[in-house]
């Protein structure tokens, strides 16, 4: 049996043929790599949050999203700080809290990189650009942008990507302070993080970048996907 890999979704008001109504929702591409990469991909609503589901998964993604409420992180909302979803924030984080006390190999990507970090008493930099003083992680709507990282060489991230990659980057925020659970393993040129993984685990990685929108490189969900084969075949 392929290894089930669980996807957290996000509900938003959704238009399908005469239908208007919330729906939980997830990008295909996220879909599509899991499976190209060897698993059965299963989708998390944040509804009814049970952490006993990870037991019946062998892996777990957090996905991408929507800004994290600031709250979480005691700080005030900055301007540019918009469309928060407490509820998906207590959602992820009892789910990551689960998949770590299981040592359930866990791949985080972009919101669930900064939603890692929170959960694990960190912050984040609200608007990056007033950081960086540049827009090139989220060069405009809908468009994604693409960033040269350097990779520690000593870390999972180096096994899978050397010393350095080029990756696919949409966002606005940014890892502030870093949890001290986490180990920063891959930064920009202008010194965001780009990828953490959790000490003690020898697979629970974060990434800022998206890589479900490159399907040339499914690196990072084979690897995960290796993982869960392992566990599964464990049990």
């Amino acid at each position: 049996m392929r290894p089930r890999i669980g996807i957290t979704t996000y509900l938003e008001p959704t238009i399908w043929g005469v239908w208007e109504r919330e729906a939980s929702l997830l990008p295909r591409v996220y879909l599509d790599a899991v499976h190209a990469a060897g698993g059965v991909p299963l989708l998390l609503p944040p509804v009814g949050t049970d952490p006993t589901v990870l037991d019946l998964l062998d892996g777990l993604i957090i996905a991408g999203g929507c800004d994290v409420d600031p709250t979480s992180y005691d700080a005030q909302p900055h301007p540019e700080t918009t469309d928060t979803r407490p509820g998906r924030d207590d959602h992820e984080a009892i789910l990551i809290k689960a998949a770590l006390d299981r040592d359930l190999p866990l791949l985080a990507i972009c919101r669930g990189l900064q939603m890692l970090n929170v959960t694990l008493g960190g912050t984040l930099e609200q608007h990056l650009p007033d950081v960086v003083a540049h827009d090139e992680h989220r060069p405009s709507p809908a468009v994604f942008g693409q960033t040269e990282v350097k990779v520690e060489p000593e870390s999972l991230t180096g096994r899978l990507f050397g010393e350095q990659t080029t990756v696919h980057c949409y966002h606005h925020q940014a890892l502030g302070i870093v949890a001290p659970d986490l180990r920063v393993t891959a930064r920009a040129g202008d010194g965001t993080v780009e990828a953490a993984e959790v000490n003690g685990h020898d697979f629970a990685l974060g990434v800022q970048w998206h890589p479900e929108e490159n399907p040339e490189d499914l690196r990072l969900f084979t690897a995960l996907v290796a993982e869960g084969k392992k566990r599964r075949a464990s049990r």
